[in-house]
Parts: structure tokens; sequence; C-alpha cells
């Protein structure tokens, strides 16, 4: 039997491990992951409200209950962990799906002051992810600055004005839903370097913005018209022409009277956060830009402020390296040949990457299908060469040897089983335990 280890739960590993039991009937595949439970960004990364995207797990369950495979959680992989040169010696392949598991920075003065954050990090503060921290994002907090116009800068601008009863049906951790619902904040500005015709959110995405209660969506139509393609977008792409109708017809619109707004604002660059009096951001400074006819924007030497008691940065994400691995550091991925590790252009035999660490973080969920199953190809066409090698007969059991305590299907089952006991508590549906010692706490009631 070829044994496979699969770095990462995410759909990226999900689909990977898919592919190998589905093309190959004689295969293992252990998916590991640092955290206990599965899913990735889909348990940690989709809005609490996006239900229908969330469902995916069940997709992604149907992967991991497959017989020929197995889930080991809480098995971290490099420092402090399972070393890549170990599990080397205990499967045949190794297949790294750990994504891009840091953000791009602005590079701006006063990025760093408290009250400016990743979004990544509200994201995984609402979203329960158990290494989050309450930094009090909303403290003193009534205007938000959310800086970048892709889908998660949407998403963020879209909880910060919800109201509890949208979210109580959902599994947002209680903590995170009391902040949420004590907040303050009336204003978000959704503020983009480009136009219209360039953001990068979705259609669907954006069109709910309009639909959220006591909530207005204020655009101002002379920014919208510094766009090349805002008078005629017919000429775009489907999204993007449909992105730029949709804010025209808002622009076009009477504001009605809410005790929310939400404002997406284009050519803009930020330049400068600045303090106020008790230390936190006060202000985002922004320099207007214009199109510069090649498909970006030049500076003008003009400049506004937006007051912000909350700023949180929303410009993408970066792969990391991993230890034992070679790193492309411009492109933050591992460089790769259809899949296969490349060490100094030379194929690595037995180490090969998917998802975001192989392609950059590009697409959507569904990217990740052919992505996995291109690397599947190229590492079955492998196959005869790498099983001549011996294993030991069960690297779970070394590696239990070694220290190591995964948190299995059936761990993983009992926290299932203690969030939808925490939700039944709180008079909701299911309510993710957020931090690692409730986790951990609940995985070990399946052997107990």
């Amino acid at each position: 039997m070829l044994r496979v280890a699969v770095v990462g739960s995410g759909p990226s590993g999900c689909y990977t491990a898919q592919s190998l039991v589905q093309l190959d009937r004689d295969v293992l595949v252990d998916v590991l992951d640092r955290l206990p439970c599965p899913y990735g960004l889909v348990r940690y990364g989709v809005a609490p409200d996006h239900e229908k995207i969330k469902s995916l797990q069940n997709t992604l369950r149907t992967i991991l209950e497959d017989e020929r495979v197995r889930f080991l959680g809480g098995v971290p992989v490099g420092p402090g962990g399972v070393p890549t040169a170990r599990l080397r010696e205990l499967y045949h392949a190794v297949v790294y799906c750990v994504g891009a598991a840091t953000d791009r920075r602005l590079g701006i003065p006063g990025e760093d002051l408290p009250g400016s954050w990743s979004a990544t990090e509200f994201v995984s503060w609402y979203s329960a992810h158990p290494d989050a921290v309450d930094d009090g994002f909303l403290r003193g907090a009534r205007s938000a600055v959310v800086i970048g116009v892709g889908n998660v800068a949407v998403d963020v601008a879209r909880i910060l004005v919800r109201g509890v009863a949208e979210l109580s049906g959902t599994d947002m951790p209680q903590a995170a839903l009391d902040t949420l619902a004590a907040g303050r904040v009336a204003d978000v500005h959704m503020v983009g370097r480009r136009g219209p015709s360039q953001a990068r959110f979705t259609t669907k995405e954006l069109r709910e913005l309009g639909a959220l209660p006591d909530t207005a969506v204020l655009v101002d139509p002379a920014e919208l018209a510094l766009d090349p393609a805002y008078g005629d977008p017919s000429g775009l792409p489907g999204t993007q022409r449909r992105n730029v109708e949709v804010l025209r017809g808002w622009a076009e619109r009477t504001a009605p009277e809410t005790a929310r707004r939400i404002r997406p604002r284009f050519f803009l660059r930020p330049v400068e956060l600045t303090a106020d009096d008790d230390g936190r951001v006060g202000t985002v400074r922004f320099e207007r830009t214009v199109p510069d006819g090649c498909g970006g924007v030049t500076g003008t030497g003009r400049y506004t402020e937006i007051e912000a008691r909350l700023v949180l940065r929303s410009v993408g994400y970066r792969g990391v390296p991993l230890e034992g691995l070679p790193f492309d550091a411009a492109s933050g991925t591992v460089p790769h040949r259809a899949g296969r590790v490349l060490r100094a252009d030379a194929v690595a035999p037995g180490e090969y990457v998917s998802g975001w660490i192989k392609r950059g973080p590009t697409g959507v969920i569904g990217t990740n299908r052919p992505c996995a199953k291109e690397t599947v190809t190229s590492l079955l066409a492998d196959a005869a060469s790498l099983v001549r090698r011996d294993l030991p007969a069960d690297p779970l059991r070394l590696l239990r040897t070694e220290g190591v305590e995964p948190v299995e299907w059936a761990g993983w089952q009992a926290i299932e089983r203690a969030e939808a006991g925490l939700g039944a508590a709180l008079g909701r549906r299911v309510v993710k335990l957020p931090d690692w010692e409730a986790l951990l706490a609940a995985a070990r009631t399946a052997t107990a």
C-alpha cells in the first residue's frame, strides 16, 4: 500500500485526499492538521452568516470519513511538532497543503498602532479560532475603516453592522456575539486604491450589503466616475460589469435614514495611520489616486483623512516558509513542477504541494479541486518508485511513542457534540468552542 501524509485538512488537503483514494485503490492517507478541528478556512474563514458556503463541511466530512483516510488533528508539523524529515521517514509521500498563513502588510507609518489589525485577526476572533484573542476590537469605535475591496473586506464590513438577531442563529462564539451586540460602530468605510471595475469582491457578496437591516450603502458618484469603465461598463468581464451596475444603482438613489452606514470608497491609497490622544489609531490618511492608463493608479498629491478607532487591513494573504522545505520569498510559495517540490530546480522525491502554498492565494474554494488533482496525478505517476522504500507498519504508533497525541475522528465528533450542547444551553444552535482548552477537553471525552 502507498502511504501518504497530507498536511492540512482545509479544502486543498481534503480534495488531495479525495483524489488519492479515487484514483488509486492501493493508497492509505493520513490527513494531519495543527488544529484539533478539520476543514481549515471553511470552518475558520467563511463568515458565520454564510451558511450555504459553510455547508461545504458536509462534503469535506465524507472525504475524511472514507475508510482509507484517517484524520489526525492537533499534530503540528515543523518546529515544536513533527519535523518534515520525520514525516518523510514515516510515509512514502507527503503533500503539504498548508495555505497562506499570514497577511500582506501595508508598509505605512502607524500600521501597528493599537486599534489597527489585519482582517484575518478579526475573522479568527469571530470564527472562534483557538489562536485568536479578544484584543478589544470594538473598544470605543463608532467609525471603522476596512482597507481593501475583496470578499473578506465585504465580510468584515457586513459583520460589523449586522444585528444580534441575525447573528444569534450562527455558530459564532458567544463572547464575540455579545461584543458585537454591544458594539456601536455606525459607519464603515470600505476603501480601495483602485476603481470599482477592479474591485475583487463578487457581485453576490456586494449585493448582500444592500440588504442589511437598518443599514444604508452610500456611494460617492464622483469617485465612481474616476473609473474609465464607469460610464460604459459593457466591455468589462461579467462580475466586474455587474459590480459597477450595483454601485451605480446605489449612487443614483436617495440615501435612506438608517442607524448604520457602509461607504464603499475608491481611488484612495492609505499612506499613514495616526494616533489619537490615548495612543490608539484615530485617523487614516489617504492619497487620492487616478488611473494611470495601464491598469494601475498614480498618486495626485491630494490627501484626505477618515476618522476611525478601528482599522481592519484586508489586502491579501501570503504563504510562510515551512521548516525543511524550499521557499520562494517573492511569491510566498514553495517552488514546484506540477505539484512536485523542487530543490535547486531538481524534483525532491516524495514531496508535493497543493493549494495556496503551491499557487499563491488565488481562486475560490473550488479552485482547489483541479489544483489537487494535478498534484495527485504527479504523485501517482511517481508511486512505483516511492513504494520501494520500506516503512513502519503504522506511522501513528511510532508518533505516539514520540509524544504525539492526535485528535482522531472520534475526538472531532466529541467536539461537535460539545458545541451542539453549548448551543442548546445558550438557547442557540451549534456554538463553537473558542479556545484550545475547551476543544481538547471535549476531544478527550471520546476516550473517557
